[in-house]
């Protein structure tokens, strides 16, 4: 007989087994607990009851830029340097493309201004990698025509936000080149770099690669990076605009015009021009042959040398040493002596000490080919009298003509096009006179007179550029050749050869007073240019970094 369960439960009824039953159950009989009203239990930083919620931000919940609930704009205490905070910056479109990418690369990173949406029509855009090698073989193009490592860097900034890659960062030097792009904060960024192994002087190729960034950077126009390349590939196809026949006859042309500055004539015309051809002619022998461009330097300034000692041989009442200067003008390296002192002044301190370290070896180069003559010349008892060619000559009407001459044919071996010629011609003309007024008419100094001529050749060359919206160089270089330190190069050469140490470190000091003096006022025109045109943003013009006794 079984029992019956104590609390009247039907006999088929059996108690629940242990895994069945939770201890966190309450037994029977006992009542249950109301469900939760919230899943999760009540985090500390809830707020408590009676408190009300502050108005939502407009940044996202748990951002870090969400100003605190104490902040009050109104009455915010001076922690920012300026006090107002930083200004912000906006670049009107309607600027020229150098001036706005220029602005932007002299502005702080955290300053500049927020990037553009990409003008592309294409919303994936184009390859990042392809997009990084059009760069860096248009910056190499611009680099190795002579331009400055800032407008080098402006330029391929310009093609990266183009083409919608905002987060970049370029680098120039003398011989590479390097760009980086960083798709976002937390994305590896992506580097590719050039070599700059070869330089040649073609003003028109770097017109036209000038043509094809404003092309690339305009609005109104699209410019996909395949058409970009297929341009590319014709500039570098493009033929020179001179044959070299034609190069040759303005490097003699030219010196023979530098020798009438001097006070020389038609025969020491002819004689400056007969040297300066040899010289060209063994210049290129010696470049086909691959030797290195400081010994073409050297053997193109001995044949000039050799003229002017020939004619002191032959004791012809002649000025040889207005042929061996005439000669001399054409070698010295004017256009890398600015883009150095140029890029030292925008504070690329490593590609201004590269461009006169090469300065410097041209330099002397055209010493050693001059001093190897005139020694052998006074072995030979050849009286070398540089006194006739130090007293000032005045016959403003020819010097005028044989200056404009020497810029001509000077930009003729630039590889200019033709419609630049002209305006450098003239540019090259108001030099001179500018220069002979101060130095000859007024016997100022020639220091002081270079540098104010070659400041007005920078102003003009750069307002000129800015209205074309392309390089200054085809402006600038030939038009300060009537300024280059020809002759105090010479004396310095001719007294170190006589056993006139004193004087001749003398005399080559001032040749490199005088070309400091052409750099420094060619680069001090192109900046007061700026005065003169209208600022992208005013908000955006650069600071200056204030040092207080050098640190």
């Amino acid at each position: 007989m079984v029992a019956e369960p104590e609390d009247g439960a039907p006999e088929d009824r059996k108690p629940q087994s242990d895994e069945a039953r939770s201890a966190f159950v309450p037994p029977a009989g006992v009542e249950q607990p109301a469900p939760p009203e919230e899943e999760h239990p009540t985090s500390e930083f809830a707020l408590p009851p009676g408190l009300t919620p502050e108005p939502p931000s407009s940044e996202p919940e748990g951002s870090a830029f969400a100003p605190p609930a104490t902040y009050s704009a109104k009455d915010s205490p001076p922690a920012f340097t300026p006090a107002y905070g930083v200004p912000l910056v906006r670049l009107p479109q309607d600027a020229p493309w150098q001036d706005r990418m220029r602005t932007m690369l002299r502005l702080p990173v955290g300053e500049r201004p927020v990037p553009e949406a990409p003008r592309k029509e294409d919303e994936s855009g184009p390859s990042v990698p392809r997009v990084l090698d059009l760069t860096l073989r248009i910056g190499e193009l611009l680099l190795a025509g002579g331009e400055g490592a800032e407008d080098v860097e402006a330029a391929m900034f310009a093609i990266c936000r183009s083409y919608g890659l905002d987060r970049v960062e370029p680098t120039v030097t003398f011989t590479l080149l390097s760009v980086t792009y960083q798709p976002s904060l937390v994305d590896d960024p992506i580097t590719a770099n050039r070599t700059v192994r070869r330089r040649g002087t073609d003003y028109t190729r770097l017109a036209a690669v000038y043509q094809l960034l404003s092309d690339i950077n305009a609005r109104a126009e699209e410019v996909t990076p395949e058409e970009a390349y297929r341009r590319l590939a014709e500039i570098r196809r493009n033929r020179h605009p001179y044959p070299g026949w034609v190069l040759t006859a303005a490097a003699g042309v030219l010196a023979g015009a530098a020798s009438v500055l001097l006070g020389g004539g038609a025969t020491v015309f002819f004689v400056a021009a007969l040297g300066a051809v040899l010289g060209d002619r063994l210049a290129w022998l010696f470049a086909g042959r691959g030797m290195p461009e400081f010994y073409q330097f050297l053997v193109a300034a001995m044949p000039p040398a050799a003229m002017g000692v020939l004619l002191t041989l032959l004791h012809a009442e002649l000025l040889p040493s207005a042929v061996i200067t005439g000669g001399l003008f054409a070698l010295i390296p004017g256009r890398a002596l600015v883009a150095a002192v140029q890029d030292g002044l925008t504070g690329f301190y490593i590609t201004a000490s590269a461009r006169l370290l090469e300065v410097a070896y041209f330099f002397v180069a055209i010493v050693v080919g001059v001093l190897s003559v005139l020694y052998i010349a006074v072995q030979f008892d050849a009286q070398l009298n540089p006194e006739g060619l130090l007293r000032p000559v005045e016959r403003p009407v020819v010097q005028i003509l044989a200056s404009m001459v020497l810029c001509a044919t000077f930009a003729i071996l630039l590889q200019q096009s033709r419609s630049t010629v002209l305006f450098a011609t003239l540019n090259g003309g108001v030099a001179w006179v500018i220069y002979a007024s101060i130095s000859v008419t007024a016997g100022g100094s020639a220091v002081m007179a270079t540098a104010v001529a070659a400041g007005l050749v920078g102003l003009f060359g750069q307002l000129i550029a800015r209205y074309h919206h392309t390089s200054s160089l085809p402006y600038v270089t030939a038009a300060i050749g009537p300024l280059l330190p020809g002759s105090a190069t010479y004396f310095g050469v001719l007294a170190i050869a006589q056993n006139n140490l004193d004087q001749g470190f003398t005399s080559l000091a001032k040749a490199a007073a005088l070309a400091l003096a052409i750099a420094i006022g060619v680069n001090l025109g192109s900046e007061l240019a700026r005065l003169f045109m209208q600022a992208p943003g005013a908000a955006a013009a650069r600071r200056a970094a204030k040092r207080t006794r050098g640190f």
